[in-house]
């Protein structure tokens, strides 16, 4: 019996270090004009451009394939940010590790594993959405760096690359947005080597609806994740 309780506890702590690495992964090395959802087919590419370099807060569906020198790995992941700095994520797939729960509300980072009931706290974190796998992160390297569109086959892509703080190129990024739309359908990450790292797939997002503190109020469900 004591046995069993060991191991249910060394899986729940396992789990919520897979969920920090997750939403920390490939750490970012360091006008605001709120457009509403006043989306038409008549969008210029500069207008689509304008359009996802001011969005002040997002939620979405994603599929996440990582690759490593060693591995590739999968995940199904809802995640909500909104602007300046309220952002939370729960994991859907695997489902080892389903229901896990990141969130931080501009000062303090809970990490939870709704199955186990099982959470930490971490207080006064700094600010943490400057990470690779958040689109506003790609906004921000965007306004901040060497930015590229062009539009193709009934896309619109923006390029750009990030930099530490030392100003050293550290990976590129592409985002392909619909341009009937306007909504993001999938980013790409790829090294200072050119090979893909990160692949997202957008399945679902909603842009610059969330109010208040809605970007933290995530409902788990037993069978799917609602946003």
């Amino acid at each position: 019996m004591k046995n069993k309780k060991i191991v249910f506890w060394g899986i729940g702590i396992a789990a919520i270090f897979i969920s920090i690495f997750l939403f920390f992964f490939i750490k970012n090395f360091n006008k605001q004009e709120n457009l509403g959802n006043n989306i038409t087919n008549n969008m210029t590419m500069d207008q689509i451009k304008e359009y996802i370099l001011n969005i002040s807060s997002y939620e979405a569906k994603m599929e996440v394939e990582i690759k490593t020198n060693k591995n590739q790995t999968k995940y199904k992941i809802t995640q909500k940010y909104q602007k300046p700095n309220l952002c939370s994520q729960v994991v859907e797939e695997p489902s080892n590790i389903k229901g896990l729960k990141t969130t931080y509300d501009g000062k303090d980072l809970k990490v939870e594993n709704t199955r186990l009931n099982l959470s930490t706290v971490y207080e006064n974190y700094p600010y943490l959405t400057e990470n690779n796998l958040w689109l506003n992160s790609f906004i921000d390297d965007f306004l901040a760096g060497e930015g590229k569109i062009e539009e193709k086959n009934g896309k619109v892509i923006l390029e750009t690359k990030a930099r530490n703080k030392e100003n050293i190129y550290q990976v590129s990024k592409t985002l392909t947005i619909d341009s009937k739309s306007a909504k993001p359908i999938k980013l790409e990450i790829k090294d200072n080597n050119q090979n893909l790292s990160v692949y997202i797939l957008y399945n679902e997002i909603k842009i610059n609806h969330l109010k208040g503190e809605d970007a933290l109020a995530f409902k788990v469900m037993d069978r799917d994740l609602e946003i």
